[in-house]
């Protein structure tokens, strides 16, 4: 089969490798679609704790089950997968906090991905995509079960509280839909990008280019997704009293900002993290479902398997939303 490979730091090739061998409990899914994620240029740079080399990228996928087993889903049915493999034995595995786990896996990040014409995954991690979902919109399930789990590690808060989402990229603006529900307000949105500006200002946010051309200068809620130092140095200053910050964006393991940790304290600041999917996937079918505008609006560029260097370039340039590798194009 064909599938893109990622060779070495800064070395891609799309080329032949084995089909793959499913394992006992793993079915074979035809991939109709993947998107191309921050994590995919982590892993090409060469940036990522853990990367190997050669790897098939690709972890934001669908298609159809070619191959199964008992007990999975029936051959022909149309699947999204959750990447993420816990091993369901260290501490955090088994205190419920699989996300953490110690023995970190997952498809397309550790092991061959779904940027290739066939990928193998376990049965237990493949979800049936409900009849009359919106295929255009598949690849964007996975990125909001990350957003979803977000959300939930945010303090309950009233409806009069104020957010703000330092980011407009495909999470970002997926996050500042998911919490416009949330909130009497109007969602402001931090994006120095013209393009990502604009897009997130059509779908009804508040859109700038700085905290500072908004009317507030204090948010209840301070949501970072960009990992950028100086985004989430800007937002530590930008909560206000009793408020929380939401750390969702994967920052450099070098980064560091500037904390007061007696304003923290005085203030009753609250500072979470939020690590991929948890208890998330399924809602986050239901929920792209309910979002068709959205979805229309953040996949902008559907490019074949063949053209994967150039796709890649093109999610590197910052202006574009969601890049989905398609079957055909």
């Amino acid at each position: 089969m064909r599938a893109a490979v990622i060779e070495g730091p800064d070395q891609v090739a799309v080329r032949d490798v084995p089909d793959p061998t499913p394992a006992a409990d793993e079915v074979v899914v035809a991939v109709a679609g993947c998107g191309i994620c921050g994590t995919d240029v982590h892993l090409v740079e060469g940036v990522l704790p853990g990367a190997r080399y050669p790897l098939v990228p690709g972890h934001e996928f669908y298609g159809r089950v070619v191959h199964t087993i008992d007990g999975g889903p029936p051959t022909g049915s149309l699947v999204a997968v959750d990447p993420n493999l816990p091993c369901g034995a260290c501490p955090p595995c088994r205190n419920g906090r699989s996300n953490l786990c110690e023995n970190y896996s997952a498809i397309g990040v550790t092991r061959d991905g779904a940027c290739a014409e066939y990928v193998a995954a376990p049965a237990g991690v493949c979800r049936l995509l409900p009849d009359g979902f919106r295929l255009d919109a598949a690849a964007l399930i996975e990125p909001m079960s990350c957003v979803i789990h977000g959300v939930d590690r945010v303090p309950a808060q009233p409806r009069s509280a104020r957010w703000v989402v330092y980011g407009a990229g495909t999470v970002g603006t997926l996050m500042a839909d998911a919490v416009a529900p949330l909130t009497d307000h109007e969602v402001s949105v931090v994006e120095p990008n013209p393009d990502r500006r604009s897009r997130a200002g059509a779908l009804g946010f508040r859109a700038a280019a700085s905290a500072d051309e908004f009317p507030v200068a204090e948010f209840d809620v301070v949501i970072d997704c960009t990992g950028v130092p100086a985004a989430i140095g800007d937002g530590l200053g930008r909560i206000a009293t009793g408020g929380a910050m939401l750390l969702f964006g994967v920052a450099s393991p070098n980064a560091v900002v500037d904390l007061s940790p007696y304003d923290v304290y005085r203030r009753e600041i609250t500072i979470v993290g939020s690590m991929a999917v948890h208890r998330s996937f399924d809602r986050a079918i239901t929920a792209i479902s309910e979002r068709p505008t959205v979805a229309a609006a953040l996949v902008t560029h559907r490019v074949s398997l063949a053209d994967y260097p150039s796709a890649l370039e093109v999610f590197r340039s910052g202006g574009s939303g969601k890049v989905e590798i398609v079957a055909s194009s």
